[in-house]
């Protein structure tokens, strides 16, 4: 398990130092101004300290105090002076780099506001996973919910409203914006733009509970073509069971305690309580992000959740393994 977990960190695209977005691009920016400008500063105290720690022979005359001689003194008072106003002027500019760089995404955002046509999507933080609602206020019907997986289109502009059930979380994307903490009741707005194709790590960057470290975020951003087919594919019912087995599958979903958490939409299953299984199969990751989405893991995190995550809300389900197997047919289908 731990291995696995390794291998995902390796593999995925998780670096405010590869922006793919607007606002990511001027975070990176800063970032590297700050860190070449410390680099030099860092280089050079080490180098006067490196000269301040070599041995130096007396030029005193033996027998006279060890006292160091005012012209000494002059120039150590000068050097500390130069040292102090030097520090303060590079600290001050820092300040406006950061200034400037901070009304740069407010720039951004203010011209993303203007724009007639945002994707607006509202993203609410569980204990622990994310509830992801594509809002549509034109057409109600074809609004769409997920759970801890952000597609995007490159290029427009989009607006993230952004909520918490229970305690504080934050939203953090690295490639694309900057974190943003989500207050129980007090609801805040992030704007972003996908620059680049990708499929980018999110999480929570607020410690919120045991599972804190497990809860991640998938963030596709996708050509507008890609993004209106997947949008089109997810807003559609659940498929209907096409086997005896799926039906089997639904059955046993319906009749268990599943039912009680979930939602699969075309089925009477309307619980708000866990993530959105209506199109499960088509996901790559279980679990906000902690194991890929094969059937061998999908049945374990059905039979015994704490054992992947322990303190999930997830109960166990002690099922029988023909009930399980027909459980595990149906949910793969669901794509």
């Amino acid at each position: 398990m731990i291995l696995t977990h390794c291998l995902l960190a390796i593999s995925d695209m998780q670096s405010a130092l590869n922006p793919a977005g607007e606002q990511g691009g001027s975070i990176a920016k800063l970032w590297w101004i700050y860190f070449w400008v410390l680099t030099v500063i860092f280089i050079l105290v080490a180098i006067f300290l490196f000269l301040a720690m070599l041995p130096r022979r007396s030029r005193e005359p033996a027998g006279q105090s060890d006292q160091p001689s005012q012209s000494r003194e002059r120039s150590i008072a000068t050097v500390v002076i130069g040292a102090v106003i030097a520090s303060i002027v590079v600290l001050f500019v820092l300040l406006l780099i950061d200034f400037f760089a901070v009304r740069s995404i407010y720039a951004l955002n203010d011209q993303n506001t203007a724009d007639a046509d945002p994707l607006t999507i509202k993203i609410t933080g569980h204990q622990w996973w994310w509830q992801v609602e594509y809002e549509n206020e034109s057409e109600p019907s074809k609004a769409m919910t997920t759970a801890n997986e952000l597609h995007v289109p490159i290029g427009r502009p989009v607006k993230l409203t952004l909520q918490s059930s229970d305690v504080i979380h934050s939203f953090w994307v690295p490639n694309i914006h900057g974190k943003k903490d989500l207050v129980p009741g007090h609801p805040t707005e992030m704007w972003l733009k996908a620059t680049q194709p990708g499929t980018f790590r999110g999480q929570c960057a607020e410690f919120c509970g045991l599972q804190h470290a497990h809860m991640r975020l998938t963030f596709i951003a996708e050509t507008t073509q890609a993004f209106e087919q997947w949008m089109q594919s997810s807003s559609s019912d659940a498929p209907q069971p096409t086997t005896d087995t799926q039906q089997r599958g639904l059955q046993v979903f319906m009749s268990n305690q599943c039912m009680m958490c979930h939602t699969i939409n075309g089925t009477n299953a309307r619980a708000t309580v866990g993530p959105d299984l209506t199109h499960i199969g088509s996901r790559d990751m279980l679990a906000a992000g902690s194991i890929p989405n094969t059937r061998g893991y999908l049945a374990g995190w059905i039979a015994n959740p704490q054992n992947i995550n322990p303190g999930v809300r997830m109960p166990p389900n002690t099922l029988p393994s023909d009930d399980l197997n027909a459980l595990l047919d149906y949910l793969e289908s669901l794509k």
